[in-house]
Formats: structure tokens, C-alpha cells, sequence
């Protein structure tokens, strides 16, 4: 299992909730998805950070950003991205 971090700076923070909102499931339901959780900024409202379970980087990778739901996924919360979110994978110490 790995666990993808991206920061996320938009330009209307409620209107991108909504939009996330809305289409959370076209992430949730990709096969190799086991959860997803997004956290919005305390003292910086316009700053969130998703955080998603994948069974593998492959599953996040090729599976989910090579398909036509990662198509339907950034045009629904693209809009309101300030700048290109930030990604990285994260694994589990211990």
C-alpha cells in the first residue's frame, strides 16, 4: 500500500470543495483505490491536501492518471487549481 500526498492550492476554496464533492467518487470507485480523504487548510483556507490510499503506485500511476477517469477528474477540480498540485507517494515506517 501506498499513500499519496498532494498539496493543493486553488483560487476559490468553496467552490473547489463543492467541485471535490462532486466528483470524489470518480477517484474513490478506480480499481486499486482504497480510500480517499481531503483535508483543507486551517490558517490557509485556499490550501488542501488529498490523501489517497492506492495498493501501488502502478495503481495510481498507470491505473488511475493513464484512464479516462483521471480526464474526468481534473476537469471537474482543475478549474480551481492556483498552480500544479504537489504529489508524492508515501509508504509506512515499521
Amino acid at each position: 500500500m501506498v499513500l499519496e500526498v498532494a498539496l493543493i492550492d486553488v483560487t476559490d476554496p468553496d467552490a473547489f470543495e463543492d467541485a471535490f464533492l462532486g466528483a470524489r467518487e470518480i477517484l474513490a470507485g478506480t480499481p486499486g483505490c482504497r480510500s480517499v480523504r481531503m483535508t483543507r487548510g486551517v490558517e490557509s483556507a485556499e490550501r488542501f491536501v488529498l490523501l489517497v490510499e492506492w495498493d501501488s503506485v502502478e495503481a495510481h500511476e498507470t491505473g488511475f492518471r493513464q484512464s479516462e477517469r483521471f480526464t474526468r477528474w481534473r476537469e471537474a477540480i482543475g478549474p480551481w487549481f492556483a498552480g500544479p498540485p504537489r504529489v508524492e507517494h508515501f509508504t509506512d515506517v515499521g
